[in-house]
């Protein structure tokens, strides 16, 4: 049974998110230009879930690399780009034979490989380790990007919901390092892409926003609170947050109508429908000043058996097609798929105010490797 505190947790965490979701809908509606809309999916990838056997994580895998690039090539945003999907593959189920064939699909256009944690227990010096230890495998096999100063840049999920020491459950400690948003800046993160987090006590009570969170090294979960992202304005903080859209709404359907709570999560138990597409794109999350360019960020357990049947079988296809035909027509909306990598260059480009097109946009800062 959840205590008490956790319960009026999450009501806090609704009324926030209802309030600005309002806030950013009342923002955008004052848009008369064609809003851009960038559409990515972060997936927590993780074919060894469940504590698979080989053979069983490689079927998994495999699924994906012969189903996605059909999915995909049958789609195409504004630009003529297909959906790249986001890899945030877990370094710590790391598996050589795994990444290769991963990194071969992308190779072939169809996404990109970040950094995805589980830890427990670390002090800095053993979190810096494994991230060490990450950035130096997964740099060896083509993956990740760089910034201009020829340092590795990637992006990160937190595994198990527990961002900068955030999450203690039961006496089980699912980070440990008060100081991890600090390193993440030290060691090149660009930004991080673990929310939102329903339902967690690492959720951030700032909600349905991008922005930088400044570490303090002596207490847990510095992301909190922080400064939203704003054009003409660079970047205070150690990290950027990019969240996905969190939406209370009334359910409606097998009974009487209820509460309920969309997280942008794709799932077996959390199936595709245009409402949901309507939620996310209303909840209006955007840099502040630019409410006509709308970033959705979903995100998704992929590699999971039944997850990936839904997604594989049907969702991304439903998804893809509702997009592109109710919000691509070039005059109320131009759709644009985006990868985790691009998504932050767009946002940057748009602090920077920059005169660029979207196309320039997407390698403002970090280029593809």
């Amino acid at each position: 049974m959840r205590s008490l505190n956790a319960i009026l947790y999450d009501l806090e965490i609704s009324c926030r998110a209802t309030l600005q979701r309002k806030a950013n809908a009342k923002h955008c509606s004052r848009s008369s230009h064609t809003t851009d809309l960038f559409l990515c999916l972060v997936d927590h990838f993780e074919p060894q879930v469940g504590k698979a056997e080989k053979p069983l994580a490689r079927k998994r895998l495999e699924d994906w690399i012969e189903r996605y690039p059909k999915i995909a090539e049958r789609h195409a945003d504004t630009d003529g780009r297909v959906p790249a999907h986001s890899f945030f593959y877990p370094w710590d189920e790391y598996d050589e034979w795994e990444f290769k064939k991963l990194q071969e699909l992308c190779n072939a256009g169809f996404g990109e490989i970040e950094v995805h944690l589980h830890h427990r227990d670390d002090t800095e010096a053993t979190l810096k380790a494994k991230f060490e230890g990450a950035l130096e495998t997964f740099g060896k096999h083509g993956a990740l990007s760089f910034w201009p100063d020829g340092k590795i840049a990637w992006a990160f999920i937190h595994g198990n919901w527990a961002l900068d020491n955030s999450r203690l459950d039961n006496g089980r400690n699912y980070c440990g390092v008060n100081s991890e948003i600090r390193l993440l800046r030290e060691m090149g993160c660009y930004a991080d892409f673990t929310f939102p987090a329903w339902n967690q006590t690492a959720q951030p009570r700032m909600t349905n926003r991008i922005f930088y969170a400044t570490d303090d090294p002596e207490k847990p979960k510095s992301h909190d609170k922080g400064v939203p992202a704003e054009a003409g304005r660079k970047g205070e903080g150690d990290l950027l947050l990019i969240q996905g859209p969190l939406v209370p709404y009334i359910k409606r359907g097998g009974g009487k109508p209820r509460p309920a709570v969309d997280d942008g999560d794709i799932a077996s138990y959390r199936r595709y429908n245009p409402a949901r597409l309507d939620r996310w794109v209303q909840s209006c999350i955007h840099v502040k000043g630019r409410p006509d360019r709308i970033f959705v960020k979903l995100h998704s357990h992929g590699a999971e058996d039944a997850n990936r049947e839904a997604m594989l079988g049907k969702d991304l296809e439903l998804l893809f097609t509702d997009a592109e035909e109710r919000y691509n027509d070039g005059e109320r909306f131009r759709l644009h798929y985006v990868t985790a990598r691009e998504m932050f260059n767009v946002i940057k480009a748009t602090e920077a105010e920059a005169d660029c097109d979207i196309a320039a946009a997407r390698d403002w800062i970090l280029k593809k490797r």
